[in-house]
């Protein structure tokens, strides 16, 4: 694979997130890999998964690949969309996945840290929604997920001012499990693992889904649902948008003008 590194040692999966070029941005093909290999190591009957970067690296992930988004008129995030089905194969992997944190999470790559099952992150881990910042939406499950982690105060702040939060407060919010020195990181998390594996996998699973399902009990009706669609539809037609994206690539800070 190109974008992605993928082993198995005992029973520990190891996913390397490899693009260090693009700060391992959340393209089609990087999360076609990493759905792959998470595919794969649970067919080789991985009891536990770690997602991690290359050792040292500055940005975990830079979330979502900017030059991927579509044009206005086209939901940015749908449920087919290749990011939204990676955040679901983690979800439903059986394996307990667990996020080793090395470096700023932003955007998308946020979420798809915060539905791994434990979060182990060096002094320099750091969580970002910048979307305001390139004037997209988010959709209700992506929202949720960072409401059911960070609670509504917190949610509102990451979104609202578009500002990391640090690992010490990631850590005291509950966000990170352990905050562990970069040097010691990785043994740290190996070890975590190899509790893990040491347990009943069949138990693991089926309490693993239970919590899944149990933290998805709160309905929406119809009508709540159509609203919020298209309340993101407002987003993703707008003139903002198409400025976002813009200036981003022209590497200038952009000018809404909230139409």
């Amino acid at each position: 694979m190109e974008f992605i590194l993928s082993e198995l040692r005992d029973h520990t999966g190891i996913i390397t997130l490899n693009n260090d070029r693009k700060r391992n941005a959340l393209g089609k093909a990087l999360i076609k890999e990493l759905i792959q290999a998470l595919n794969g190591l649970i067919h080789q009957k991985a009891r536990v998964v770690i997602i991690r970067a290359n050792p040292g690296a500055k940005v975990w992930s830079a979330g979502f690949d900017i030059t991927e988004l579509p044009q206005p008129g086209r939901d940015p995030l749908s449920y087919f969309d290749p990011l939204e089905k990676a955040i679901r194969a983690i979800q439903r992997c059986p394996a307990p996945v667990l996020a080793m944190i090395e470096g700023s999470v932003w955007g998308g790559a946020v979420e798809l840290a915060l539905v791994c099952d434990l979060l182990i992150g060096a002094p320099t881990a750091a969580f970002a929604l910048p979307q305001a910042k390139i004037g997209i939406p988010y959709n209700p499950s992506g929202i949720l997920h960072v409401l059911n982690v960070l609670g509504m105060a917190v949610a509102k702040e990451m979104f609202f001012t578009a500002q990391p939060l640090s690992a010490e407060r990631c850590f005291s919010l509950g966000v990170l499990n352990h905050v562990v020195p970069a040097a010691e990181l990785e043994a740290f998390t190996l070890e975590k693992a190899r509790q893990i594996a040491a347990n009943s996998p069949t138990s693991i699973a089926v309490i693993k889904e239970q919590l899944r399902l149990l933290g998805n009990a709160l309905p929406l009706n119809p009508e709540t649902f159509e609203r919020i669609q298209g309340l993101r539809r407002q987003v993703y037609d707008s003139k903002d948008y198409l400025e976002g994206q813009k200036a981003f690539l022209e590497k200038r800070k952009p000018e809404f003008k909230g139409q």
